[in-house]
């Protein structure tokens, strides 16, 4: 009995040491992916300061400031609560925004709302509360409310893209401004033409993945994240050993009560403390929970309070240096060194942050809010690993012009730090509306987060607008583009949806048409793309009445995308017989983090047909007299004879009647509609097998 139970004893604590070892693995491996645009921070936050004449008094405040922007913010919202509200593993807002709609009833597109009973599966994934909050039922009354959610989390997105524009730039622009130290002939221009040198290099790189060079991130980034501090230590040590006094928030109250507005305004600069604490939240689905706790917690936390230490620590003894504040509180004898350290830090932290827009990117495509663009997996043990030539081309342009129109860290600071509060300003409310409606928090302490954290990130707030005149513009006018083109692209499917459902064709009218003594069952097996599951597309009618026949076996698939982040593969293919001999309904189902382009259109076939062949041996409703044996002999015949994957290609014709909004917008998504590619090209279909039908549609 006593050696059965010290077994077990002995196997758990093996089983708790592997558990550890794993997490501490996946931390270190997190310096390298996840941390890379808030560790870099110190190169640019004082430099992007529009200080005058600071004294003593003024950096105790302002390292005050940072160090509790870094643990409010950083400790407190994003590790001990932001990250306990993920969807199925997966963080960020659009995660958040999923994790709402499965548990209450406020999406609003239809495509993405309410499951049939057919689909246990997705019963499971709902888990919807049994009673709605007050607050959401008020979600579920009110269709504003709905659109008001959904453009905070579509923001949050446009946001986070603007920041994989701007953190390239200034991380590599203020690491280059090294080289003026030793050398001051060299001029400003030529910084920033190496800039943008190294980034064009690094978006050319993107086409071959990260997977050969990202074993190398991790190293690059843990001897930044253990360098920069030992070098803040001795600063402290040499200039201001009582730094750490500045943590009574006192010297934050006698701050602005001497600085007044002008302190108000520094919030501006102090804000890019924080910049990239985000990604802890968005990158989850890449890591664990607690590997990012324990990265965080022990050696980025610690590394960023060091370092904010010893630059202020020098600039209190050198109150002229801040424009320069990093580079010139490095002893000359590791000056160049960090200078190598620093510049591919900053290339890792760029690496990031693009990668980031990438899956963003991908996420939105995959869900149907964006314009279809080529995503290729450049991994294929990494499902998260992707690239978009067309958005990394984009994200090159803009970077470059960044690099090229601002000129300075000053100036690309004032953008950035538009981007940061605003994404986190979003995460907050968003976050108070999870404890709300999913989590039943006691309303005490979800006032006890929200009240503070929406006057600190507020606070924020107000102080970024006032740089929107000195390049805080420029992630807005990214921001508006891409959620214009989101709602567009959203506003025309919706239209076409309604439209759809409005004129399906139902099993009847479908039996009508087999009915016509004019239409043929041709031989082979046809792949007919649908956006709607109840009923059939009204592009069928469209067919049947010109090509006057149908396949012997037509499958109707359509490709559902959920508000889930995965999606389990034996519930990848559902599959339903129809009224007809020989017509089937299939849907192929993916999350926002599955990997949807598939290796070649014969895969596709080859699953469906696995699960069709499974489900008519399995089926107990016999529809017709024709037995198990033969449908399925008939379905191999049908494959046989050839297969052809037809999608229906609906117009909309925009008459001199339709509204001045319906002309804008509906004209607006034919361009875009025009422009994007294919879904079906995502799926690998071979190019001779696929068949386009055109129809109009009269608004």
């Amino acid at each position: 009995m006593c050696s059965s139970t010290l077994i077990q004893m002995t196997s758990l604590n093996c089983e708790q040491v592997g558990n550890v070892r794993k997490n501490i693995f996946l931390a270190y491996k997190t310096l390298g992916v996840v941390f890379g645009g808030l560790v870099t921070s110190p190169l640019y936050v004082y430099p992007s300061m529009n200080l005058s004449s600071p004294t003593e008094a003024d950096y105790l405040g302002i390292y005050s400031i940072m160090f509790w922007t870094l643990t409010l913010i950083g400790v407190v919202k994003y590790v001990g609560i932001a990250l306990n509200a993920d969807d199925h593993g997966e963080g960020g807002t659009f995660a958040m925004y999923s994790l709402l709609c499965r548990h209450a009833d406020i999406g609003i597109l239809p495509s993405k709302r309410g499951y049939s009973e057919e689909e246990p599966f997705l019963h499971e994934q709902s888990a919807t509360a049994i009673r709605p909050s007050k607050l959401g039922k008020f979600f579920e009354r009110s269709i504003t409310a709905r659109r008001v959610l959904l453009f905070m989390a579509i923001l949050g997105m446009c946001m986070l893209i603007g920041d994989g524009i701007l953190t390239p730039a200034i991380s590599v622009l203020s690491a280059i401004e090294g080289l003026r130290g030793p050398f001051p002939s060299v001029s400003k221009p030529v910084v920033e033409a190496l800039s943008a040198a190294i980034l064009i290099g690094v978006f050319l790189l993107q086409k071959y993945g990260t997977s050969k060079v990202s074993f190398l991130f991790s190293p690059i980034m843990a001897a930044w994240t253990f360098t920069t501090p030992i070098v803040g230590i001795y600063s402290i040590v040499r200039y201001y050993p009582g730094i750490f006094k500045a943590i009574s928030p006192h010297y934050i109250v006698h701050f602005f009560l001497r600085n007044k507005k002008q302190g108000w305004q520094l919030l501006g600069g102090t804000v890019l403390c924080i910049t990239g604490a985000e990604a802890m939240f968005a990158d989850l689905g890449h890591f664990s929970k607690k590997a990012i706790q324990i990265a965080f917690l022990s050696s980025i936390y610690p590394s960023l309070v060091l370092t904010y230490a010893g630059q202020t620590a020098y600039l209190i003894n050198n109150v002229n240096d801040f424009s320069d504040g990093f580079y010139k509180f490095i002893p000359r004898p590791v000056y160049w060194p960090m200078f190598v350290i620093a510049t591919l830090a900053a290339i890792v932290a760029s690496q990031s942050l693009i990668s980031a827009t990438f899956s963003v990117i991908k996420q939105s495509v995959v869900l149907d809010y964006f314009p279809r663009v080529k995503v290729v997996h450049t991994s294929h043990q990494k499902e998260g690993e992707v690239y978009s030539p067309e958005i990394n081309y984009i994200l090159m342009v803009l970077c470059v012009g960044v690099i090229l129109g601002f000129g300075g860290g000053k100036e690309i600071g004032n953008a950035f730090g538009v981007v940061v509060i605003m994404v986190m300003l979003i995460t907050t409310i968003m976050l108070t509306l999870v404890m709300i409606i999913i989590w039943r928090t006691p309303p005490v302490f979800v006032g006890m987060f929200f009240i503070p954290f929406v006057i600190m990130e507020g606070s924020y707030v107000s102080a970024v607008f006032t740089k929107i005149p000195e390049g805080g513009w420029l992630p807005f006018a990214v921001s508006m583009i891409l959620a214009l083109i989101m709602f567009v692209w959203y506003y025309g499917r919706q239209r076409k949806i309604e439209y759809e459902m409005a004129n399906k064709i139902t099993m009847e009218r479908l039996g009508q048409l087999l009915a016509m003594p004019e239409v043929q069952r041709v031989p082979g097996l046809c792949f007919f793309y649908s956006n709607i599951q109840d009923g059939l597309t009204p592009i069928l009618g469209h067919y049947i009445k010109n090509m006057s026949s149908l396949h012997t076996v037509t499958i109707f698939v359509t490709l559902r995308y959920l508000l889930v982040s995965k999606v389990d593969q034996r519930e990848r293919v559902l599959i339903k017989r129809l009224g007809p001999r020989g017509v089937y309904q299939c849907t192929v189902q993916y999350g926002y983090a599955d990997n949807l382009s598939l290796k070649g259109g014969d895969d596709l076939v080859a699953q469906v047909m696995r699960c069709l062949k499974r489900h008519i041996a399995m089926s107990t409703d016999r529809r017709s007299s024709v037995s198990t044996e033969e449908e399925i002999a008939n379905l191999e015949a049908a494959s046989l004879a050839g297969v052809v994957h037809v999608r229906g290609k609906m117009r909309f014709y925009v008459g001199d009647d339709a509204g001045c909004f319906d002309k804008v917008m509906l004209r607006s998504y034919e361009f875009l509609h025009s422009i994007c590619r294919s879904a079906l090209p995502a799926l690998g279909m071979p190019l001779q097998q696929r068949v386009e039908i055109g129809m109009l549609y009269k608004t």
